[in-house]
């Protein structure tokens, strides 16, 4: 399972970094567009920041596997390695798995009221809203299920699972 949850986020991660490229090319279009041309367009910016955030919230369970996200380890770091793990273990239950099932059920109810109501921007290019929210939920989800797998390799002292294992 801690296997299937790993790779799951790993190809999520890569998939999701060429969006990247994406937003990039369309930024670096706009700017030709704008100053080389004078003729700037209308949907770049709107397209742009809705890929951003796709591409800002789908990240999530690929950092945790990665353990990229910040940490304050003050007190840890002192800590052997016994104990590190059972005070990381402990944050997990206390902090983590809340946070993590109310953004992942309220960023569900979020996205299906979005579609419900058929939400679009409101800028100069009307775009769904909807499937950004849907990614969002699907990001708290794939964050939830990560988060279960760094649990259970704290409690079980799995070291880390190779990526292409």
């Amino acid at each position: 399972m801690l296997k299937l949850i790993d790779r799951m986020n790993e190809f999520v991660g890569r998939v999701v970094s060429v969006v990247a490229v994406i937003f990039a090319a369309i930024i670096i279009y706009d700017v030709f567009m704008r100053y080389a041309l004078n003729d700037p367009t209308r949907w770049a910016f709107d397209v742009t920041k809705q890929l951003y955030g796709f591409y800002f919230v789908m990240l999530g369970g690929y950092a945790l596997r990665h353990q990229a996200h910040v940490r304050v380890d003050l007190i840890t770091e002192t800590l052997g390695h016994h104990a590190r793990r059972w005070v990381e273990a402990a944050g997990y239950v206390i902090f983590f798995f809340p946070f993590a099932w109310v953004f992942t059920t309220r960023s569900y109810e979020f996205a299906m009221r979005s579609y419900a109501q058929g939400e679009t921007t409101y800028g100069s290019v009307q775009l769904p809203v909807y499937p950004l929210k849907m990614a969002m939920a699907l990001a708290a989800g794939l964050l939830l299920l990560q988060g279960v797998s760094e649990f259970l390799k704290l409690v079980l002292n799995r070291q880390e699972i190779p990526r292409d294992a």
